[in-house]
C-alpha cells in the first residue's frame, strides 16, 4: 500500500527522564500512515524509552509528539490508546490464567471502551483487525483459543500479544522488541505477519536490536545510541 505524504506520527526534540536521569536527548522522527519504521540499537540505546514516551509509560518527558497533528502532551496513557495506539511492550504483559480467545476479546474491549458512539473502523482510519483476521496472520493461535495464556511459549505468547493488540484496530501500532527471547521459526512467522499487516496499510513504529529482521520488514530504520539518533 502507498505511503501517504503528511506523517501521522511526529516526534520532535523528545527528551526523556526516569526521576532525575536523562534517557533520551532530542530526538526527532516522524512515521507515515502506512509505513512500518524500525528504531534499531543495542540494549539500553533508548528505544524502548522511545516507545513508552509515546504513550506517557515513563516518568517524564519533554520535547513534542503529535499523532494525527494532535498534541500528546499532558494525555494520560488511557485517553492516548483512545486515539489508537497500542503498544506491545517486551514483557509482553499477557493475563495467564485466561484463555488465549479470552486474552484476545481483551483487546477488542479496548476498543469499545474507546468508542463514543457508533464508530465502524473503515470510518475511523482503523484496519478491520477481527478475530478472524489476527488469526490469518498467527494461524497458530488458532488451535490454541481454549488453551491457558499460561501454557504458551515465550514466541507463542509473543504472537498472541501482538494479535491482542491488533484486535483493538489500533491505527498505531508499537512493538518493543518482538523478535527478543523468541525462537527463529517464531520469528519468520512474525516477520510474515508485520509484512502482511504493512500490506494491509497498518502503520508500525518498532524497537529491535536484530537488524536482520529490521531488514525484512520496515521500510526505513533509525539507529540509536546512548539515547540520541545517530
Amino acid at each position: 500500500m502507498a505511503l501517504t505524504k503528511k506523517p501521522l506520527l511526529e516526534v520532535s526534540k523528545l527528551c526523556a527522564f526516569y526521576g532525575a536521569a536523562q534517557v533520551l536527548f532530542d530526538i526527532s522522527f516522524f512515521l507515515r500512515q502506512g509505513e512500518v519504521l524500525a528504531l534499531v540499537g543495542p540494549n539500553g540505546a533508548g528505544k524502548s524509552s522511545t516507545l513508552r514516551s509515546i504513550v506517557s509509560w515513563i516518568d517524564r518527558w519533554e520535547g513534542e509528539i503529535r499523532f494525527k497533528g494532535q498534541s500528546l502532551k499532558s494525555l494520560p496513557s488511557h485517553e492516548i490508546a483512545a486515539l489508537g495506539i497500542a503498544l506491545v511492550p517486551e514483557d509482553r504483559r499477557i493475563f495467564t490464567s485466561l484463555t488465549v480467545a479470552e486474552n484476545l476479546e481483551l483487546g477488542r474491549q479496548v476498543l469499545k471502551a474507546g468508542r463514543r458512539g457508533p464508530m465502524p473502523a473503515q470510518a475511523s482510519g482503523r484496519q478491520a483487525w477481527d478475530l478472524d483476521a489476527v488469526l490469518t496472520l498467527f494461524p497458530a493461535l488458532g488451535s490454541m483459543l481454549r488453551r491457558p495464556a499460561g501454557q504458551m511459549s515465550g514466541g507463542e505468547q509473543q504472537m498472541l500479544t501482538i494479535a491482542r493488540a491488533l484486535m483493538g484496530q489500533p491505527l498505531l501500532l508499537l512493538l518493543d522488541e518482538p523478535s527478543e527471547g523468541v525462537a527463529p521459526k517464531i520469528v519468520e512467522s512474525m516477520a510474515q505477519a508485520i509484512l502482511a499487516m504493512k500490506q494491509a496499510g497498518q502503520s508500525i513504529l518498532l524497537s529491535e536490536q536484530n537488524s536482520y529482521f529490521c531488514d525484512a520488514i520496515a521500510d526505513r530504520q533509525l539507529r540509536l545510541l546512548q539515547g540520541s539518533l545517530c
